[in-house]
């Protein structure tokens, strides 16, 4: 088994500070009754690559721990299906949103904050792969999907991502490209297992499918794409399965010091 990142940090009655990662439980009264998000982990980004589908190392996550990620959205046929089944869960997650997806649809981008997820990148129009792009073209599609997808959440858009967390299309890295984005303090997010979701099949067949890989791996970070009607329609019933198999959901935040509002 690889070794994660880092060590686990503290248990999730507690909170503090250790190698950049903050822990601390993240329980609501309001919550009761319902799945819930266990604790939350705050990631320092510099140089963090995360994921043992392509990297070495992963997030320090205990066992029956996961991240749950979605990417490619939002879609307005898909996207508020998944905000919904978290919702009634109450469990929070990080969406790697497309630019020109979130330059089209702003008012999803900022539903997605506004109900407490994490807001990260996927560059600006999922190109497969940047890696097969020439340098500059490939750093121009990851800066424009920040902006595009800073000025959706925040109206506007600064020098650097407001919150610097970034998966590649299709993990369609180079070591060029990863340099690049540790200069510029963004983290790196690959995945531990996923739900194959680009294939079609049916609801039952991918709740059947995440459950066994859920299983077999037991912590990890989770890879699913909320533009698929497949998965908007099996995530509710995948949510209370893991609930009663005693699973925790950890939600993955920036930094304290990193403002999340969205614009008014």
């Amino acid at each position: 088994m690889r070794r994660p990142v880092l060590l686990l940090l503290l248990a999730a009655a507690s909170c503090g500070f250790t190698d950049g990662v903050r822990a601390e439980t993240a329980a609501s009264p309001a919550c009761v009754g319902r799945p819930g998000t266990a604790r939350t982990l705050a990631v320092a980004p510099a140089g963090l690559r995360v994921g043992t589908k392509h990297f070495a190392d992963t997030l320090p996550l205990a066992d029956h721990e996961l991240v749950l990620t979605f990417d490619d959205g939002p879609l307005p046929a898909t996207t508020p299906l998944v905000l919904k089944a978290l919702a009634e869960a109450c469990v929070h997650a990080t969406f790697f949103v497309v630019g020109r997806n979130a330059a089209d649809h702003p008012a999803l981008v900022r539903r997605i904050l506004a109900e407490g997820h994490t807001l990260a990148h996927h560059s600006m129009t999922h190109p497969m792969t940047l890696a097969d792009l020439p340098f500059e073209a490939a750093v121009a599609e990851i800066e424009k999907g920040f902006a595009a997808d800073d000025t959706a959440a925040y109206g506007s858009a600064a020098g650097a991502p407001r919150v610097p967390f970034f998966r590649f299309p299709g993990f369609g890295s180079s070591p060029r490209l990863l340099d690049y984005l540790a200069h510029r303090g963004v983290a790196v997010f690959d995945a531990d297992l996923w739900g194959s979701d680009w294939e079609p099949m049916t609801p039952e067949v991918q709740f059947k499918l995440m459950l066994e890989r859920i299983e077999k791996a037991r912590r990890g970070i989770v890879l699913l794409h909320d533009i698929k009607m497949q998965t908007a329609r099996m995530l509710p019933e995948l949510l209370r399965a893991l609930d009663e198999r005693g699973y925790r959901i950890v939600h993955l935040v920036p930094p304290a010091d990193v403002a999340l509002s969205p614009a008014r």
